[in-house]
C-alpha cells in the first residue's frame, strides 16, 4: 500500500488527502485503517436549509467484490448491501471502501454472519453512526425498472428543458425550477418523476457520475420542463452522490415548499460498488432499497 490512514484521522479531513486519483496497490492482508471518512457537514453548511432538521434517509450502497475464505480455505463471493444513515457525521471515500473489501479477500471467516459484523465494526467508527451490512448471495439482487417499481412515475426525459442550460455550467441552478401549482390542504396530490439523464462529476477526479434520479413530491405539482432543466444543470457539477442529492432535496423543498419530499438516486456502478442516497422528509416516505436495471 503506497500510504496509509488510519481510524483517528482528524474530522477535517478533505478528498484531496484520501487514496482517491492516486495509484495504490491491492491489499493482501486485512487493513481496516484505510478506511476514509469524508465529513457531511461542511457541504450541508452551503445548503438554503439546514439540512439536518429536515431530511432524513438513508445511502444504501452495494458492494459487488466482496469475498473472503471459508473455515476450509475456500474462497467465497457474495454482494454486500451497505445503509449508511443520513445522520451519520461521515460518508467514506468509495476507494477506501474499495480497498478494505479487497483486504479481505484473503481473511477467514467461519461465517458470513462473522464477516457482516466485522464490517459493522468497522465501518461504524468511520461514519461516525452505526452502519448496517447484509451479506447477499450473488444472484440476489434482481434489477427492476423504474415503471415497473412505480408505474405512475413520469419520466422528464420526455420533455425539453423549460430554458437552455451551458455546458460550461459548474453550479446547479435553483433558478430553472420555477414556479409549482400548489394542491389545497384538504386534498394534497402526490406526484412522482423519474430522469436518467443525472451526471456529475467526482470532486477529486473528475470522472462523470451517472445516475437516475427519483422525486416523490406532496402538495404541489412542478413544472416537468423546469424539473429536467435543474436536472441538467447538473452535469458538469463536481460532488460526491450523497451530496448532490442533498442539495436537490434542499433546493426543492425551498423553492417548492411541498408538504412532503422523498428524492434518492441510483448511481451507476463504479469499481465494484453502487451507491443510492435517498432523502425524505417523513420516515413513512423512506422506500426500499433497489438495484435498477441499468446498474
Amino acid at each position: 500500500m503506497s500510504q496509509q490512514h488510519t481510524l483517528n484521522r482528524p474530522i477535517e479531513s478533505t478528498p484531496d488527502d484520501s487514496l482517491l486519483g492516486k495509484v495504490t496497490l491491492y491489499p493482501e492482508s486485512y487493513q481496516p485503517d484505510v478506511l476514509f471518512p469524508i465529513p457531511r457537514q461542511p457541504n450541508r453548511e452551503k445548503l438554503p436549509v439546514p439540512l439536518n432538521g429536515v431530511a432524513l434517509g438513508v445511502d444504501w450502497w452495494h458492494v459487488f467484490e466482496v469475498s473472503w475464505l471459508s473455515a476450509t480455505g475456500k474462497p467465497m463471493v457474495a454482494i454486500a448491501r451497505l445503509a449508511f444513515p443520513a445522520n451519520s457525521p461521515c460518508i467514506i471515500e468509495s476507494k477506501s471502501l474499495k480497498l478494505y473489501f479487497n483486504s479481505l479477500n484473503f481473511k477467514t471467516f467461519d461465517s458470513a454472519v462473522a464477516l457482516a459484523d466485522l464490517i459493522v465494526s468497522d465501518l461504524s467508527p468511520v461514519a461516525g453512526a452505526k452502519v448496517g451490512c447484509d451479506i447477499l448471495p450473488v444472484d440476489a439482487l434482481l434489477p427492476v425498472s423504474i415503471q415497473q417499481w412505480q408505474p405512475a412515475s413520469l419520466c422528464l426525459d420526455d420533455f425539453e428543458p423549460a430554458i437552455p442550460y451551458s455546458w460550461n455550467q459548474s453550479i446547479p441552478a435553483d433558478t430553472l425550477l420555477g414556479s409549482a401549482s400548489h394542491t389545497t390542504e384538504n386534498q394534497p396530490e402526490e406526484y412522482w418523476y423519474y430522469s436518467h439523464l443525472l451526471r456529475s462529476q467526482c470532486p477529486v477526479t473528475g470522472q462523470p457520475d451517472w445516475g437516475t434520479l427519483q422525486i416523490r413530491i406532496q402538495g404541489v405539482a412542478p413544472d416537468p420542463a423546469a424539473l429536467l432543466a435543474y436536472v441538467l444543470s447538473y452535469r458538469q457539477h463536481q460532488d460526491f452522490h450523497e451530496h448532490c442529492v442533498e442539495s436537490i432535496f434542499a433546493d426543492l423543498w425551498t423553492i417548492l415548499q411541498p408538504e412532503k419530499l422523498m428524492v434518492s438516486a441510483n448511481y451507476t456502478r463504479r469499481g465494484g460498488l453502487d451507491i443510492n442516497p435517498c432523502r425524505v422528509s417523513h420516515l413513512d416516505w423512506l422506500p426500499p432499497p433497489m438495484r435498477l436495471s441499468r446498474q
